[in-house]
């Protein structure tokens, strides 16, 4: 699939969005909220192809282009919660999906050697947004502070604006995989309230702490490697964190 793969996955954006009005009752913000994230993550995609001189969309770009519509699917699903009784088991099947394939592109990269530079922070990205709308959503009925969770990634960014160094590119350290996977389901398991109130709050609290140890060392890091290597230099990357290491690339791109 060439170019023509955000053009499809907006299309299959469409489809999940209209699976969504069918089975909840999906209200006209829901699909403007859906059609919104669809269309913006899918622009994204073509221009990152186009720039990058990338031809085509991998096997696990599918995959990960796949986890992005289901968390665009969640977005309208938690816009939906503030207009209507929420959608529980659809939005938490949702977001259980997207987190099992999280598990599947990096497989597939390796399996069918295409693992790129492109992919990882793809996938870095699709993480960090799907923890901000849960974010969003459990801070509902758990608090303002679960919205820390989601945040922490662009605010990150939005500080390397004004920070260079901010911006530089991280050493790997798969305990940014962990950390990000543990936002993912803890907030995911918060979601579905199926766990006494008490072990909610504690799990949340332990997935922020977790979160803000991981941001710091890498912050530390790079305050400690500001002026090492070439002045100026910068790299797109994800937070620390939630971030990615690039599918079988010796680089770091996304979160701790």
């Amino acid at each position: 699939m060439r170019r023509s793969g955000p053009a499809v996955g907006l299309i299959a954006q469409v489809a999940l969005l209209a699976a969504l009005e069918v089975i909840v009752g999906l209200s006209a913000v829901g699909w403007a909220v859906g059609l919104t994230c669809g269309a913006v993550t899918n622009a994204a995609v073509a221009r990152s192809l186009a720039s990058g001189g990338v031809d085509a969309l991998g096997p696990a770009d599918l995959v990960t282009l796949t986890r992005a519509t289901f968390a665009c699917g969640v977005a309208a699903l938690v816009t939906d919660s503030f207009l209507q009784l929420p959608a529980v088991t659809t939005l938490v099947a949702l977001a259980f999906a997207a987190l099992v394939l999280d598990a599947v592109d990096g497989w597939v990269a390796r399996r069918t050697g295409t693992a790129s530079m492109f992919g990882a922070r793809f996938d870095g990205e699709v993480d960090a947004f799907l923890i901000l709308v849960l974010g969003v959503y459990v801070a509902l009925s758990i608090g303002g502070w679960v919205l820390a969770i989601g945040a922490a990634r662009y605010v990150f960014a939005v500080a390397g604006w004004g920070l260079p160094w901010l911006r530089r590119q991280l050493p790997p350290r798969y305990w940014r995989k962990v950390v990000a996977a543990t936002q993912g389901i803890v907030l995911t398991v918060a979601a579905a309230d199926v766990v006494p109130r008490t072990l909610t709050y504690t799990a949340l609290a332990v997935a922020l702490a977790l979160l803000a140890e991981s941001f710091g060392r890498d912050v530390w890091w790079l305050w400690r490697h500001r002026y090492a290597g070439a002045a100026g230099r910068t790299e797109p990357r994800f937070l620390p964190g939630v971030q990615r290491q690039p599918r079988s690339i010796p680089s770091r791109l996304a979160s701790p």
